[in-house]
């Protein structure tokens, strides 16, 4: 039975905010604006209401994912869209096409204290984690923030089970 199996080990990996990149990537935005130029094609630039977070992974193999460990402190809703492992945010700006699908969308409904999310692309989202450690030390998210959120009102985290 499943229930005679000892328990693994698990991780909890914190999704935390980067930032220096959310600064340049504002930037990027910024010097745009001022020089009146456009955006390369394809690109994604950051919009007020996201930033960019990361995923320092402290193993990168044997890792099953388990669940999202989200809080919101308030009610809104969260998106947390994985970037591809092509994005090399030091060198490179930011691709739409390097942008996860599918994301995954956490919200609190203002009479709840509890977190609902989109289960299917959620857990389908962080079942793909687990493929991506082994490939990489850092992943980064871009979490757009809407219906009142903001950057101070999250905490999330991947949880994995060690193999």
């Amino acid at each position: 039975m499943a229930e005679d199996e000892p328990r693994r080990p698990q991780l909890d990996m914190p999704l935390v905010p980067d930032e220096y990149l959310t600064r340049q990537m504002r930037l990027r935005v910024e010097s745009l604006r001022q020089r009146g130029e456009k955006r390369q094609d394809g690109e994604k630039l950051l919009r007020p209401a996201e930033a960019v977070y990361r995923l320092d992974f402290v193993q990168q193999h044997r890792l099953q994912f388990e669940r999202w460990d989200v809080v919101l402190d308030k009610p809104g809703k969260v998106t947390i869209t994985g970037t591809s492992q092509n994005w090399t945010p030091d060198l490179t700006n930011l691709m739409t096409r390097q942008l996860l699908d599918p994301a995954a969308i956490f919200w609190r409904k203002e009479d709840s204290e509890a977190v609902d999310w989109n289960e299917a692309d959620a857990l389908e989202f962080g079942e793909r984690l687990s493929e991506l450690a082994r490939i990489r030390r850092v992943m980064y998210f871009l979490i757009t923030f809407s219906d009142g959120l903001e950057p101070a009102n999250l905490k999330a985290s991947v949880v994995f089970s060690q193999l």
